[in-house]
């Protein structure tokens, strides 16, 4: 039985994130994060917040099943990822969850195009088509990207960048949208604008949005806030 069932909540309302009694610790550090409950529901954009230490970074690994809770539960999507093995939790980021992470992890030598569709390039879960194609250009051309697609990402600018990031991720139509501070490195109207059109991206796909954020003037652009350092101590990002 998953999580999600004990929880008893009537399949139409069930979150795409629910969290119980979650606790975690680093083994080497003074650091522990726990969040007694915590529910997102689908289609939600919900903003991590908290100041640098407050554990932003390490929830969202929770989330994505990077790191494994020490106690307590986390269900993406109904799967209980305490109950996962590796392979299992990797499978899952890979098919329900888009991360966007802080390291752009683009490829220089690759064009725009190629940078968005390289997941497709490496795993065997995903597979590459015309429709993923079709998507990827689509997706481009929401961020702006359009006429650039075959050019180097040395071309670009740091936010032109930063919305690879988001077409990548939201490339395999995922149901959560993990963005560990997708506008961070951007002066405030670049990171207006890469917020707007990674929302409006989540909104065209169905997808739910858990950002973290250093940017309180951003907030009024989520559905709530959800203030990290209620949950975390010890110093860590």
């Amino acid at each position: 039985m998953s999580l999600i069932d004990e929880f008893d909540y009537p399949l139409q309302e069930q979150p795409v994130i629910r969290i119980k009694s979650l606790g975690f610790a680093y083994p080497d550090g003074e650091f522990h994060i726990r969040v007694p409950q915590l529910d997102v529901a689908a289609s939600e954009k919900l903003a991590i917040t908290g100041p640098a230490g407050s554990g932003k970074t390490t929830l969202l690994n929770l989330l994505a099943g990077i790191l494994t809770p020490t106690e307590g539960g986390i269900t993406v999507d109904r799967e209980s990822l305490a109950s996962q093995g590796e392979t299992a939790r990797r499978h899952l980021r890979i098919t329900t969850i888009g991360l966007v992470s802080q390291d752009l992890a683009l490829l220089d030598y690759l064009s725009v195009m190629d940078n968005i569709l390289l997941p497709y390039r490496l795993s065997r879960v995903l597979t590459l088509d015309s429709g993923v194609r079709t998507r990827a250009e689509a997706l481009a051309k929401g961020m702006g990207l359009g006429p650039k697609l075959a050019r180097s990402t040395l071309d670009l600018c740091y936010g032109e960048k930063r919305c690879i990031g988001i077409c990548r991720a939201l490339l395999p139509k995922p149901r959560l949208i993990l963005a560990d501070d997708p506008m961070a490195g951007l002066d405030p109207q670049g990171r207006s604008h890469v917020l707007s059109l990674m929302m409006r991206s989540a909104e065209v796909y169905g997808a739910t949005v858990v950002a973290s954020t250093h940017d309180h003037e951003l907030l009024d652009r989520f559905d709530r806030a959800v203030d990290c350092s209620e949950f975390g101590s010890g110093g860590c990002e």
